[in-house]
């Protein structure tokens, strides 16, 4: 798969391609049927399949004060993606541009830059300044513009409706094998470990700290997790998502403990796969109470995973 990054840059599709656009965030499995489609219509007609995204998510840009949660960063959708029939990935910056694009813009940019044949999308799909453009007035512009829209009608699971709002809700209240089966895999978060404070390995539970920066993450408390180091076997571990009140913390940071494991893990790449919830974050009066919940927390934990 290649990245292709704004308008205009080297190394787009010279010939046509196929499209799907969106948000694509946590790519549950109504985002892996509409993908099917698109590889569909690439074996079809001989074209790449380009899938079509932003950076931040629209939301993200137009309600900076309340963004909706993460389900995945953009290298997290990157590495799934890698896993699917998708040729390229176009990189749009979400902003005051792009933003106030009427829908009819848009279009034109689509067949400017890509040259679609057909374009893929959601049965919801909104596009263009304020979401006025709709499934409909894609349809209507391609006509003019040279290519057919295939609308994808929602996927259900159990009578409800595979969603990203839906997963996030299910993380929200803790049903991580409801987000498990909407997703299709486990969800994790993954990122480069970084030095932290050593408070944990002071209290006797060192960890592998993954910071947010600026995503808002759909969960936060204890948890019992499985972590995948350097794309290698799952180790049992306890997770704490959240502020650190305790130490005056405040930034939210991931911090992962790996059970009976003891390699240096700082600078190399992880995996925390959430499996259950233990509790919520609180304020503890010391330190020594914080270490003794910790150790509660961690025989929880091994209970969960049976370690």
């Amino acid at each position: 798969m290649e990245l292709i990054r704004g308008c205009g840059a080297p190394g787009r599709p010279a010939h046509g391609s196929v499209l799907t656009i969106g948000a694509y965030d946590g790519l549950h499995l109504g985002h892996q049927a509409l993908l099917g489609r698109l590889a569909g219509h690439s074996r079809r007609l001989g074209l790449p399949a380009v899938l079509c995204t932003f950076e931040p998510l629209p939301r993200e840009y137009l309600v900076p004060q309340d963004p909706p949660a993460r389900l995945t960063s953009l290298r997290e959708r990157w590495r799934i993606l890698a896993t699917q029939p998708v040729d390229y990935l176009w990189l749009l910056r979400f902003g005051g541009a792009l933003r106030n694009l009427s829908g009819e813009a848009f279009a034109q940019l689509l067949a400017r830059e890509l040259q679609p044949r057909v374009v893929v999308v959601g049965h919801d799909f909104r596009f263009g300044k304020n979401g006025q453009g709709t499934v409909a007035l894609l349809a209507e512009q391609g006509r003019h513009l040279g290519f057919e829209v295939d609308v994808q009608e929602p996927v259900l699971r159990d009578g409800e409706r595979i969603s990203s709002s839906a997963v996030r809700a299910a993380l929200d209240r803790g049903d991580f094998a409801s987000a498990e089966r909407a997703l299709g895999r486990p969800w994790s978060m993954r990122g480069r470990v970084r030095p932290g404070q050593q408070l944990g390995a002071d209290l006797g539970f060192p960890t592998a700290n993954l910071p947010l920066e600026r995503r808002r993450a759909p969960v936060a408390g204890i948890f019992a997790v499985r972590v995948h180091v350097d794309g290698g076997g799952a180790r049992a571990g306890v997770a704490s998502l959240g502020t650190r009140p305790t130490v005056g913390g405040g930034e939210a940071l991931l911090e992962a403990h790996v059970f009976d494991f003891a390699d240096d893990l700082y600078g190399r790449e992880i995996e925390v796969e959430f499996v259950a919830k233990l509790r919520d974050e609180e304020r503890f009066a010391s330190l020594g109470a914080l270490a003794a919940q910790m150790r509660a927390d961690a025989a929880e934990a091994r209970r969960i995973l049976k370690v």
